[in-house]
């Protein structure tokens, strides 16, 4: 075993360095069969067990470790949503679904104008819309970076909802009586920007799924969204058969 060594000189606590330097060895793999013991991480590293039971500690409560009291700790296995395309479906509902606790963090909820998406949905530029910013998080995981615009005049009673631990969807039906009918999706693989990677918790290897929503309601258009996805916790199935198989959608342009 080749000794490892952290630097005392610098002003970041030790527990901290050990944990930094566990995570870019869980992110090139190299735990990949077993993640090592207490005492194997003391002598590595030669730190105390205090130390390494620190640092193993903030990985376990970040997800990326399961290690039970006197157990060998373990990589975490994240466990992913599957979600079926060609039907409305609801985040909230697919992360229950996959037996997850469903949480979200709301950073804004407000009324506001916007030019480009008033566009979108086909409405004068100066249109009030209702804004809706959320991170997902399943299992106290972040999941997704959601953001949300609606014509303000149906979806104004949603504005004083705790959206905490409920559903967009579920809201607008019980509060506004407004019930998406139809709807198009966009989406792409893309590498998260910095300021992404940090509303997801993910690192700069991982990529990201982006999702545009454009839904419609009796024939009016009633939301624009755009969510970014993790990659390694979120996948899309699909079925086919041979007399029903995929149709290519040209693109519109941008």
């Amino acid at each position: 075993m080749r000794a490892r060594t952290l630097d005392r000189n610098d002003a970041v606590p030790l527990w901290q360095q050990l944990q930094r330097e566990l995570i870019s060895r869980l992110g090139a793999g190299e735990f990949e069969q077993r993640f090592p013991g207490e005492l194997e991480l003391t002598q590595e590293y030669g730190v105390s067990r205090q130390t390494v039971r620190q640092a193993l500690g903030q990985l376990r409560r970040d997800g990326l470790i399961v290690a039970g009291r006197g157990r060998q700790p373990r990589v975490a296995q994240p466990r992913e949503i599957r979600q079926p395309m060609g039907a409305l479906y609801s985040l909230f509902a697919s992360v229950e679904a996959a037996g997850l606790a469903q949480r979200s963090v709301v950073r804004k909820l407000d009324v506001r104008a916007d030019g480009v998406v008033a566009t979108r949905l086909k409405l004068e530029g100066s249109a009030p819309l209702v804004y809706l910013e959320r991170i997902r998080m399943a299992d106290d995981q972040p999941l997704a970076f959601d953001r949300v615009w609606l014509p303000a005049d149906l979806a104004q009673p949603i504005v004083d909802t705790d959206f905490t631990h409920t559903g967009l969807y579920q809201e607008l039906a019980s509060r506004a009586g407004l019930y998406l009918d139809h709807g198009q999706e966009e989406i792409h693989a893309v590498v998260p920007t910095p300021a992404e990677r940090a509303h997801l918790g993910c690192t700069a290897e991982t990529a990201a799924l982006s999702i545009n929503r454009l839904s419609q309601s009796r024939g009016r258009l009633v939301e624009w969204r755009h969510t970014l996805v993790r990659g390694d916790r979120f996948a899309l199935t699909a079925e086919f058969t041979a007399k029903t198989g995929y149709r290519l959608v040209q693109p519109e342009a941008r």
